[in-house]
């Protein structure tokens, strides 16, 4: 039994250095080259005998050197499906033909498609807009609009494509100096993000529209709390034309954040007024406010300290009730806010856990709907403007938000796409290949701001020439007036309806007059102005 045993355990050596052992006897065999041979497989050899006697990978100690392969082979997966194995209409969050769209806008290329649809349209995913039998050519080639209710003092003329909030820290300088460029060029804003209003968001000039987190990260004191001085000075500049207010993001919902102190450089520091070199936190949750009405007179005092700037929030939808709250706090105290972005559940972010990203938050489609319902409803919806954002990334996409009450649109990953960006899924470890969610000076080298800035600019204006060609289509004169009945829907392979006919749509006023009507009656009921916890 012992003889036996040792002979097993000797052919499982054997087994297992079969590959390095061979490489070795080759190298030898060879002649001349043998030295060279020797210099190949000595290192392999070495390798295999450390992951013989390694404790702490069991399938390194069993096979080694072969083992490692495994492992390479995990790493070029993402690479590997999407390249190699995934079809044109399979990849997530974007597919091939998504990316392949926004690529071929930003460099001025044909973006036609050739001998019809690839889409099943008899699939329930499925979904369409009604044209007209007579488009309208003479539809405007441009469209903007004037954000700031009958409260704000210098109101903003906006585009209907702008880059959503992004950081400095998420995203490297000089990707956010070529979307700031390609803002200006293009006359559309740039959303600071939540990480602070750096150097290179001023470097060329474009609008900004400046978002507040729970960190207050531009405009806190040394304790983390908000500091009003700070934040007069910053958002008088010319440059910038909003505040936002950001209560959540579709990615991470309800969610805060710590950026290690390891990451914070001395550039980060100063662009969120904090210690370099130290943890960097943001709350889950404001400190400035904890009630629907501490919002609305916070947002008024941040209106009046911005010189009477357009003052707004931006949230993924989560308890209808508290949507609800802020309307009743709006009604009842007379404040109103300038605007309100309503961002995705399938938004993006450089990092978030898995648990949220995937099961937490409400989709754009429902949360936009809500939310004009209850502006709607609230006979709000002519003060305070309402914005989507959550996977934009074309004419037809901000056409079907329009047509559920936006006023504009917002993208992240699309204006990185227009940047290069190749969803290679490294962002949340500093390795991004293209230079653009990394902090790597050697990584951001390869991103050319005055190059790059050209394909920002030209992917959004050639995306709204695609929201216009929509409009014409529909023989419309703009794209607020896409309306519900216009956007249909499949409920099978053998039925479709128009949206309106799958989800009702509150007329104006109907939260005020006869809320017990509505479908919404037990939010309402569960809502009051002074309290985001729920009545009953």
């Amino acid at each position: 039994m012992i003889n036996r045993a040792r002979w097993r355990w000797s052919a499982n050596v054997a087994t297992r250095f079969a590959v390095p052992g061979l490489l070795l006897a080759l190298s030898l065999v060879f002649g001349l080259w043998w030295r060279w041979g020797l210099i190949a497989t000595l290192p392999l050899l070495a390798v295999a005998l450390w992951d013989f006697v390694q404790p702490e990978h069991t399938l390194r100690r069993n096979y080694p050197l072969l083992a490692r392969v495994r492992w390479m082979m995990e790493d070029l997966r993402p690479y590997a499906r999407a390249y190699v194995v995934e079809g044109d209409l399979e990849g997530r969050p974007f597919n091939h033909d998504e990316r392949a769209l926004v690529y071929a806008r930003a460099k001025g290329e044909l973006d036609s498609h050739p001998f019809g649809t690839e889409l099943d349209v008899y699939s329930d995913e499925y979904e369409w807009l009604s044209h007209s039998i007579v488009p309208n050519e003479s539809a405007p080639l441009e469209w903007r609009v004037s954000v700031g209710g009958p409260q704000c003092a210098k109101p903003y003329s906006a585009a209907l494509l702008n880059i959503s909030a992004m950081s400095f820290g998420s995203l490297s300088a000089n990707a956010i100096m070529a979307l700031n460029k390609g803002a200006a060029a293009g006359g559309f804003y740039h959303d600071t993000g939540e990480g602070g209003l750096s150097r290179y968001h001023r470097e060329y000039g474009g609008d900004l529209v400046w978002e507040i987190g729970s960190g207050y990260f531009g405009c806190r004191d040394d304790e983390g709390r908000f500091d009003p001085a700070r934040f007069a000075d910053t958002a008088q500049l010319e440059q910038v034309r909003m505040v936002e207010i950001k209560l959540s993001q579709g990615a991470k919902p309800g969610h805060g954040g710590v950026l290690p102190g390891s990451k914070v450089s001395a550039e980060i520091a100063a662009a969120r007024g904090v210690l370099q070199g130290k943890d960097c936190i943001s709350p889950a949750a404001h400190a400035t406010f904890s009630t629907p009405i501490g919002l609305l007179e916070w947002a008024a005092r941040l209106r009046v300290l911005s010189g009477g700037k357009p003052v707004g929030i931006k949230l993924c939808v989560g308890q209808p009730h508290e949507i609800f709250a802020i309307m009743k706090a709006m009604r009842e105290t007379g404040i109103r806010l300038d605007y309100i972005v309503v961002d995705g559940a399938e938004g993006g972010t450089g990092a978030a856990p898995v648990e949220l990203s995937n099961r937490v938050g409400t989709p754009l489609r429902e949360g936009l709907m809500l939310m004009r319902d209850a502006l709607v409803g609230c006979s709000l919806k002519g003060d305070v403007r309402l914005a989507a954002a959550g996977k934009v990334h074309s004419g037809a996409g901000m056409a079907m938000n329009f047509g559920l009450g936006a006023d504009w649109c917002n993208a992240a990953r699309a204006f990185m796409f227009s940047l290069g960006c190749i969803q290679s899924m490294r962002c949340h470890d500093d390795t991004c290949p293209t230079g653009i969610a990394t902090q790597d000076l050697t990584r951001q080298r390869g991103l050319v701001v005055s190059d790059k800035a050209e394909r920002v600019a030209r992917f959004q204006r050639q995306t709204l020439h695609g929201l216009r060609e929509m409009v014409v289509a529909m023989g419309l004169e703009n794209p607020w007036q896409i309306t519900p009945p216009h956007i249909h829907e499949r409920l099978d392979s053998a039925r479709a309806t128009s949206i309106d006919q799958i989800h009702r749509f509150l007329a104006d006023g109907a939260l005020l007059n006869d809320p017990d009507a509505t479908q919404y009656a037990h939010h309402w009921r569960a809502a009051r102005a002074d309290s985001f916890a729920k009545v009953g």
